[in-house]
């Protein structure tokens, strides 16, 4: 996958929901975009702002973080609409200062992913100092298990800040997941220079491992691009359009983070602000209508898959 350069405002790339998804010979020179809001089950805050982004705007697909507080919030929503696009977060590490949850498997199970306090590591750095392969197998196994036993329809697996792409041995987990449980993940298409850069561990078996998941025609996204900086609600909005305008064909994915700028989300995080922005920029009408207007195509993850296996059996 190309990573783009960071910008001023370091941006990410997206689309329309489909209702029937394009015959394969027709895909050539098409953009298609993905608009995914991680973070789902994290908090109230953030479940409700995604639900609204993904029923009243462009959001087409959403992962859910298992470990956190408000996962069964979110679960009960998912189940309720088979007909949406659901992924799992698959969650490392917790970020906030005291905002915290532990491990889905019991702890005994995976006491290298845990803190002296019994939580997950702060920081993707600490995972990768202390973490065992192994152990975040059975941890990310139980977190989808997890999912599927409160009946979230999944149609696929992405790593909550990189985790998982942080260490060799860790992309072989993630990877496999895909692979044991038939969901795509998201992975590069392209493993560049600027891929191997931004993420080492692609550096040895990256090609491989994308390849192992070509052949089970589970697709790979040819750009991802995402943004956390600030700036005023305005440009952080003119950002998104400006990556929109420049996404190139292919299947792109912009990752967004939802959330109501509110107490509790205030009291989680100081990006609730720049979450409440997101939610604003992609309910809003005029944003669905520019992306139609620039020829864009919003699809979903389950789409995305639907379109790799025709690729695939176009090609046989």
């Amino acid at each position: 996958m190309h990573l783009r350069p960071p910008s001023a405002f370091a941006a990410l790339s997206f689309l329309l929901l489909l209702t029937n998804v394009a015959p394969a010979e027709e895909l050539a020179g098409k953009r298609y975009v993905i608009i995914h809001a991680d973070d789902a089950g994290m908090s109230h805050s953030v479940n409700m702002a995604t639900i609204e982004a993904m029923k009243n705007g462009v959001v087409s697909s959403a992962s859910i973080m298992v470990p956190c507080p408000w996962f069964p919030e979110f679960a009960k929503h998912a189940k309720e609409h088979p007909e949406k696009d659901f992924g799992i977060h698959l969650t490392l590490n917790c970020e906030w200062k005291v905002y915290k949850w532990g491990s889905v498997a019991p702890p005994a199970k995976v006491p290298s992913l845990l803190n002296e306090n019994g939580y997950l590591w702060r920081s993707v750095p600490e995972v990768a100092a202390h973490a065992k392969a192994e152990e975040v197998a059975i941890e990310l196994r139980a977190q989808i298990d997890r999912a599927l036993k409160y009946g979230v329809p999944l149609t696929h697996l992405d790593t909550h800040m990189g985790a998982l792409v942080s260490r060799p041995d860790l992309l072989e987990v993630y990877v496999k997941l895909g692979l044991d449980y038939n969901l795509p993940v998201l992975y590069f298409r392209h493993i560049d220079e600027k891929t191997v850069k931004a993420y080492p561990a692609l550096a040895d078996r990256g090609k491989l491992l994308g390849g192992l998941l070509e052949e089970k025609h589970l697709p790979l996204l040819d750009e991802l691009a995402q943004f956390y900086s600030g700036g005023t609600h305005q440009q952080r909005k003119a950002t998104y359009l400006e990556e929109l305008r420049n996404l190139k064909p292919g299947v792109s994915q912009i990752i967004i983070h939802c959330g109501y700028d509110n107490r509790e989300l205030q009291a989680i995080t100081n990006s609730s602000a720049n979450r409440d922005g997101d939610r604003r920029i992609f309910s809003d009408p005029q944003m669905a209508e520019e992306i139609e207007r620039m020829g864009i195509e919003v699809i979903t993850w389950k789409q995305f898959h639907e379109m790799a296996k025709k690729k695939a059996a176009a090609n046989r």
